[in-house]
């Protein structure tokens, strides 16, 4: 298993829209372990692929109960019900915000081994797998955001990776 370098905001391969998997074969299976294995070292609780430049959709999910490898995942139902908690982003690094989630949610997928499976998920699994999905999308934790609480993310990112420049010269 190899660590994927991790793709940071503001890159626009972070707004592709991923593509549908054709077919889940070795390569994807190799690719999902590479995430699983980027995601652990970082650390992480999700990825998605376009956050390791593959625009596909592809995602894989450890909240503490095993690793989810999830491909085309799509979610069917959300809860009525809502919860605002803080989430972060790999691809936003040291940045974190409260975001208000559907509670619960039904999705399916394939599994690593293309078996369609359907999954029911409330809590933080719910949470993390919504947000890997917006990543499918091309959609960023700083687009739910107000304007003003987007901004101060971005300047932040900012000035870490100048911080981080003027080390590395």
């Amino acid at each position: 298993m190899a660590i994927l370098p991790i793709v940071h905001a503001p890159d626009p391969r972070l707004r592709a829209v991923s593509a549908p998997v054709a077919a889940v074969d070795a390569s994807v299976r190799r690719l999902m372990e590479d995430m699983l294995a980027t995601m652990y070292a970082e650390p992480g609780i999700g990825l998605s692929a376009v956050q390791v430049g593959v625009p596909k959709r592809v995602v894989v999910v450890d909240v503490g109960e095993g690793p989810l490898r999830m491909v085309n995942p799509r979610i069917l139902r959300f809860s009525p019900q809502t919860a605002l908690l803080e989430e972060g982003c790999l691809s936003l690094p040291e940045q974190f915000a409260a975001i208000e989630r559907p509670a619960a949610i039904e999705l399916r997928y394939l599994d690593q081994r293309g078996e369609p499976r359907r999954l029911a998920a409330d809590g933080l699994l719910a949470r993390c797998i919504q947000h890997e999905l917006d990543h499918l999308e091309g959609v960023l934790l700083i687009d739910r955001l107000s304007a003003l609480k987007r901004g101060i993310v971005l300047r932040r990112l900012a000035k870490r990776k100048k911080a981080q420049l003027r080390e590395s010269a």
